[in-house]
């Protein structure tokens, strides 16, 4: 049986081909968004509809390399848009935007299907984000705590740890909360696809997990859609477990750039620096589902690469717009071996609200905030003068400073086998006592090298 064996009559015929635009002339107008198939001797093309050009005529994206693609060949309706089959058999897979496994095992069972463009869940069915997800690093959970249920960005060059953090996410939701993660590689690399894949064997973390790469080699359709198709099984996981669902993407900003690619090849005119007119409701189509329901709550953790470290780049700003807590790692933390690199002082959250995490975790971290800060604005004094030229008052600040700079790294599971060091995990309560104790000098005598990549101080 071939695969055209498989489908209806044709509901029309390619009219043009320009790369990965296609033209159908239809005998009815099948709705935006609607799945097409192509197919050529045992080969299926999968289009999906973008615009009505006129009646009987429809431009399509195709999602595969469009070789052997050509003017007349015959096309199918799916009779429903883009779907995924899901099961609860998924977690420890790897699959693909179509969510065909990409890992050499078994095709998911095909008894459920879920479309991958979908509305977000009605505004009565949602529950508020008040609550704060523990992740156990202690710089996040004291100084810019991730939302239940929320959406964090995560700001980064190359080499600062992105991958490492979103690896440790994935170790404290899976193992500390019982948890399961899904991780979305948009655009990725096939050789960071493949590292990730076996770190993640080896830290016990990939049984828990669920892996959907569109890689940087296929069409902007596969890495537009990608993105929706790990939300899709992130929504199935959080609704059919009820359970926290930790939903990672790498890159945003490439499901952004994949999107600019796309309306480029529509026609439609650019936009601010050259972004896409569609770019506010592409993202916000994307945002708006990670949301927390009665069953369980999606918290997202998303990398965004700046471009020219821009803050105000058009696609970083709308994202910034749905982020309710902002992690910034800097490259000038890790040249000081300060892991996690994340710079305390421009990393933020919603969350810091004497309202929602109580009196004490707010004042803590706001004294922690200010004792960093004064460091920072003394580094250049220090640097030309010494910290001798100080008055007593600074000095005393400068040297909390500098042990709450090193008590606030940590050594992480995922990377133990390379460090050597054991990870540690602290509980946000653990983190507080700690931070109260260096700000009263209650370490004031100890050695800074004792404050390094420590889990919780002694008692």
């Amino acid at each position: 049986m071939t695969a055209a064996d498989t489908l209806s009559q044709p509901v029309g015929r390619i009219e043009t081909a320009q790369g990965p635009v296609i033209d159908v002339r239809c005998q009815y107008l099948p709705p935006i968004g609607q799945a097409l198939d192509v197919v050529n001797d045992n080969n299926r093309y999968v289009l999906v509809v973008y615009q009505h050009l006129e009646p009987g005529l429809v431009r399509a994206i195709a999602l595969h390399a469009v070789s052997g693609i050509h003017r007349g060949m015959a096309v199918y309706d799916r009779g429903a848009p883009l779907h995924v089959p899901v099961d609860g058999s998924c977690l420890g897979r790897m699959l693909n935007v179509f969510g065909d496994p990409l890992d050499g095992g078994p095709n998911l069972p095909n008894a459920q299907y879920r479309n991958i463009l979908a509305l977000p869940p009605l505004l009565s069915d949602t529950l508020p984000s008040t609550q704060i997800l523990e992740t156990g690093i202690k710089v996040i959970d004291l100084l810019c705590p991730f939302v239940r249920g929320g959406k964090t960005g995560l700001f980064g060059g190359a080499g600062v740890g992105k991958t490492v953090l979103m690896m440790e996410f994935m170790h404290a939701v899976s193992a500390g909360m019982q948890g399961v993660s899904v991780y979305a590689g948009v655009g990725e690399r096939m050789r960071e696809g493949h590292e990730l894949w076996h770190e993640m064997a080896d830290a016990g973390v990939l049984a828990k997990a669920l892996l959907v790469f569109g890689q940087m080699d296929e069409s902007p359709g596969v890495r537009y859609h990608v993105g929706y198709t790990a939300l899709t099984y992130a929504e199935y996981l959080r609704d059919s477990l009820e359970t926290e669902v930790l939903f990672l993407m790498d890159n945003i900003f490439r499901f952004v750039q994949a999107g600019s690619e796309i309306s480029g090849l529509l026609g439609r005119m650019p936009a601010t620096m050259g972004y896409q007119p569609t770019l506010l409701t592409e993202v916000a189509s994307l945002e708006e589902r990670i949301v927390s329901t009665k069953s369980g709550a999606i918290t997202s953790v998303q990398a965004v690469y700046v471009p020219a470290d821009d803050m105000s780049d058009p696609a970083v700003a709308t994202i910034l717009g749905h982020l309710d807590s902002v992690v910034i790692l800097s490259r000038q933390q890790a040249a000081k071996g300060i892991y996690p690199a994340i710079d305390p002082l421009r990393s933020s959250s919603r969350m810091i609200d004497h309202r929602i995490i109580g009196d004490r975790h707010y004042h803590v971290a706001l004294a922690v905030r200010e004792h960093l800060a004064r460091y920072r604005e003394l580094e250049d004094i220090i640097a030309m003068l010494g910290i001798e030229e100080l008055s007593p008052e600074d000095r005393k600040i400068v040297e909390r400073a500098r042990r709450l700079q090193r008590y606030l790294t940590q050594p992480f599971n995922t990377v133990a086998d390379h460090t050597g060091m054991p990870g540690a995990r602290v509980p946000l309560s653990r983190t507080i006592s700690d931070c109260e104790a260096f700000i009263g000098g209650k370490y004031d005598q100890l050695p800074e090298a004792d404050c390094y990549m420590k889990g919780a101080m002694p008692v």
